[in-house]
């Protein structure tokens, strides 16, 4: 197995120096503005890069992920809707109308839905029934706009990608399920051999960014792992443990909406108000800031999995994550006047 993830991991390196150059000659850079402060014309390959291994690694592997086929088409069309939105900068409504139509393929073609919460309550499971219809896009919509907001700073979709994707290889394998703990840990190496590339280890011209093209496709991949994780016979955790393994990037994403909403602002708009840009503006540096979530992601993940493990009751953990989520809302709460504008000079994503 070690032999081929180091296959896989120099395979993605070498996808991601092509990628690089063919993205250099087709213009598809995020530029230095007002909102953007990096130096230099950075290209947006990472997510077509990891696109790419994956589907070489499916190929080899095809039983890694269920109904890999439809994974596959579905992971296809948000790749090319996240480099029309790298190149075009779209508006939310054709974004979100092609990850609602995904979602209908992935429930219609695959069986793939979010049919049960848990025993939350103790006793039978709670099955949504029809309400997985309304349920299983919102959970699409989420978690790809959860993976989407947190690409802020160099590193952190890398890192909370791989911090969930290490929890799920972890249960799959107790699962027995070992085919999907292996193409959890090919997708973590080749994550790794982007993030080489993204935190400037082959040098500052070398870098790359994933794009929304790769964090709409890492978003998604996480969600169709989850419910293959939490729904039906094949099962290997419950449905409150999957909270705890993307806990930072769906706080964040929460907290930052609900602050947004509040201040009459659309909750899709940018700004740099997500926890790095907080710690940032306390006196961190990227790098400590990229530390700070990343070690925050690990432990919310442990927790989780430690839950998993031990067989905690399922509406205590449930209390426990309504709990920590309150204290991450205050935590990276600011006051008024310090608090960015979305659409100001200096906003973010």
């Amino acid at each position: 197995m070690v032999y081929q993830l180091g296959v896989i991991f120099f395979l993605a390196l070498l996808l991601m120096a092509i990628a690089r150059g063919v993205a250099l000659k087709l213009a598809l850079v995020d530029k230095p503005s007002a909102r953007k402060q990096h130096q230099g014309h950075i290209p947006l390959c990472g997510g077509i890069a990891i696109y790419l291994s994956v589907a070489l690694f499916s190929l080899w592997q095809s039983d890694g992920v269920p109904h890999m086929a439809v994974y596959l088409c579905c992971v296809t069309a948000l790749l090319l809707l996240g480099v029309l939105d790298d190149r075009f900068e779209l508006s939310v409504a054709p974004r979100m109308a092609v990850q609602g139509g995904l979602a209908l393929v992935m429930m219609l073609a695959a069986g793939m839905r979010l049919s049960s919460l848990g025993s939350l309550w103790g006793g039978e499971a709670l099955q949504l029934g029809y309400g997985a219809l309304l349920v299983t896009p919102l959970a699409v919509w989420g978690a790809i706009n959860a993976y989407n907001m947190v690409d802020g700073i160099d590193g952190q979709l890398g890192i909370q990608s791989c911090v969930t994707l290490a929890g799920l290889a972890v249960l799959f394998a107790l699962g027995g399920r070992l085919d999907t703990a292996f193409w959890c840990l090919s997708l973590i190496v080749t994550l790794a051999a982007y993030l080489l590339f993204n935190l400037g280890f082959f040098g500052h011209r070398n870098r790359i960014f994933m794009g929304d093209a790769g964090s709409m496709v890492m978003g998604f991949t996480v969600l169709w792992l989850l419910l293959s994780a939490t729904q039906g016979d094949g099962a290997v955790m419950r449905p409150v443990g999957a909270l705890w393994l993307i806990a930072m990037p769906l706080m964040d994403m929460v907290s930052v909406m609900l602050r947004r909403i509040a201040r009459r602002q659309s909750p899709f708009r940018a700004g740099r108000d997500h926890l790095h840009h907080i710690l940032m503006r306390r006196g961190l540096s990227a790098r400590q800031a990229l530390a700070v979530s990343g070690l925050l992601a690990l432990a919310l993940a442990v927790v989780g999995l430690s839950g998993e493990l031990m067989a905690w009751q399922e509406s205590l953990m449930l209390a426990a994550f309504m709990l920590c989520s309150g204290g991450y809302f205050l935590l990276v709460r600011e006051p008024r006047r310090t608090t960015m504008a979305a659409g100001s000079p200096a906003a973010d994503r």
